[in-house]
């Protein structure tokens, strides 16, 4: 069986432009962004001496720059990489019209196996809160919960999607928290790894449909599902967006780009209860105005807007 072959893509920016870079490398289509920060390391020699020596992560001073930060990005190696390759490098030039100082700013392509890949993605991915009653943790790791409330989701990120720790997804984890209720029957538009309609069963949800176009996620949505023993609750279906999908909800989350939401907002409309909840979020912050007036526009009050970083999430009402 030939391993998928993989480039990765490594920016060597400043700790200013972190954020920036890292939207413009999501927004290029990365499978996944690590981040390599000199200063991670003298945070871990600070901590170790804080604890006296009880730091769980050993990091590697030989994979740390010496000045700045290294941002690594994952595409896979097809036809298109040269044009993706050239988008980004336009997005980095942008950055310097804004005065953001991208420090040494090269880019190198190195291509890597889907092997060393996984391998090299372990060591960045640990147990996280996301919320007040959700802990995302990999599976390899051994996390028992600290407290009754805690909900603990597993996730093997597999290739193509990342730790279930991106703000965007944090995002809606915590709106599924707030606005979920017990019983509810919710469709995860673009599901990706599935974390969302695992955390919205775990968070009371009676039934999701979880919806993705692309056959890889659908295949590790259905793992990630299994080995949350929701899969009793969770359907995980390919399909395009809400085409052909006849079911109402009481809530519809959709952790996909603005450009992507602006395409089914009628059908997410059409599809829920009065009274349901639209959870939007992977919207970068430059988009929240054209998003906010679609929503409105489409019928939907806006209850709440949330932020993280440079992104967005609305809480979108059917009244």
């Amino acid at each position: 069986m030939s391993m998928t072959k993989w480039a990765e893509v490594s920016v060597h920016t400043t700790q200013e432009a972190i954020e920036a870079v890292a939207n413009i490398l999501h927004e290029a289509g990365a499978s996944g962004v690590v981040i390599e920060d000199a200063e991670d390391l003298q945070r871990q020699a600070w901590q170790k001496q804080a604890e006296g020596e009880q730091y769980l992560v050993e990091l590697n001073p030989e994979d740390y720059p010496e000045e700045g930060v290294i941002l690594k990005a994952y595409f896979p190696m097809n036809s298109f990489l040269g044009e993706t390759v050239e988008e980004i490098k336009t997005a980095l030039n942008s950055l310097l019209l804004h005065d953001i100082k991208l420090g040494r700013g090269t880019i190198t392509l190195t291509e890597v196996h889907e092997e060393d890949w996984a391998h090299a993605w372990k060591k960045y991915y640990k147990p996280v809160r996301i919320s007040d009653k959700i802990t995302i943790t990999p599976t390899w790791e051994d996390y028992q919960p600290e407290t009754e409330e805690e909900q603990v989701i597993e996730l093997d990120p597999g290739m193509a999607f990342g730790t279930g720790t991106h703000p965007t997804t944090v995002l809606c984890i915590r709106a599924l928290e707030k606005y979920l209720h017990h019983g509810d029957q919710v469709i995860d538009v673009g599901c990706g790894s599935g974390v969302l309609s695992i955390a919205a069963v775990k968070l009371g949800a009676e039934q999701v449909l979880a919806l993705d176009i692309d056959e890889l996620a659908v295949k590790v949505s259905r793992e990630n599902v299994k080995v949350n023993g929701v899969a009793s609750q969770v359907k995980v279906k390919q399909n395009n967006l809400l085409d052909h999908i006849d079911q109402v909800a009481d809530i519809i989350v959709a952790n996909i780009l603005a450009e992507v939401i602006l395409r089914f907002i009628t059908d997410a409309y059409d599809r829920l209860r009065r009274g349901g909840y639209f959870i939007t979020s992977g919207i970068i912050s430059q988009k929240k105005q054209e998003v906010e007036e679609a929503l409105v526009s489409h019928g939907f009050t806006i209850v709440e807007t949330v932020f993280m970083e440079d992104w967005v999430a609305f809480i979108a009402k059917k009244e």
